[in-house]
């Protein structure tokens, strides 16, 4: 079994040397579910990330930042990005 963080480094690694992934990567935010796009590409790139191991990556990054938060914060920061919208903005 692959590790998602394995595989989004693998695959940013692989946008940074081809700007047509990039592109690809970038697009889609445009798509009618961009999540699920990002995974098409990075699965059809050698760089499985399924789903649902994408948005229980969002939940450990949520909850280790309520965690964090002095006092423990009850509600999430609206400001607060996922895993997808990070690696986009990475791009």
């Amino acid at each position: 079994m692959n590790d998602i963080n394995d595989m989004l480094d693998k695959l940013h690694k692989l946008a940074a040397d081809n700007k047509e992934l990039c592109n690809a990567l970038k697009a889609t935010q445009n798509a009618d579910d961009p999540m699920a796009a990002f995974c098409r590409i990075a699965a059809e790139n050698g760089c499985p990330v399924d789903l649902g191991e994408l948005l229980a990556l969002n939940e450990t990054l949520w909850s280790n930042m309520l965690k964090s938060t002095n006092g423990g914060a009850t509600y999430p920061i609206e400001e607060w990005a996922d895993a997808y919208e990070m690696f986009i903005s990475s791009l």
